[in-house]
């Protein structure tokens, strides 16, 4: 029994940009890598369905870092006005004029 072949990841990414090239026949990609063309099929076909969702990741990072960076500012502002009010009774407290 023959023992299937086993891609990098960076094996097929180089492969299917060059496919995305299109200098060069998928036949003859195939048969400079050795890789048989129905599996280079598979591979373009899942660069080509994932690419949208790729972007779609990146737009929800970017929305997420917002999120996070208004949440930051609005709790920092509460802790200022909450040392504002301790300050001003602390002034009250101990006589300490402005």
């Amino acid at each position: 029994m023959r023992q299937r072949n086993s891609y990098t990841p960076e094996f097929k990414s180089k492969i299917v940009i060059e496919i995305l090239k299109e200098e060069k026949t998928i036949n003859e990609i195939a048969s400079n890598h050795g890789v048989h063309v129905n599996q280079l099929r598979q591979w373009k076909k899942a660069v080509l369905d994932q690419m949208p969702q790729l972007f779609a990741n990146e737009n929800k990072r970017i929305d997420q870092m917002k999120a996070n960076y208004e949440e930051q500012i609005d709790n920092l502002y509460a802790e200022v006005g909450k040392l504002t009010t301790q300050l001003s009774w602390l002034k009250k407290k101990s006589g300490i004029k402005d």
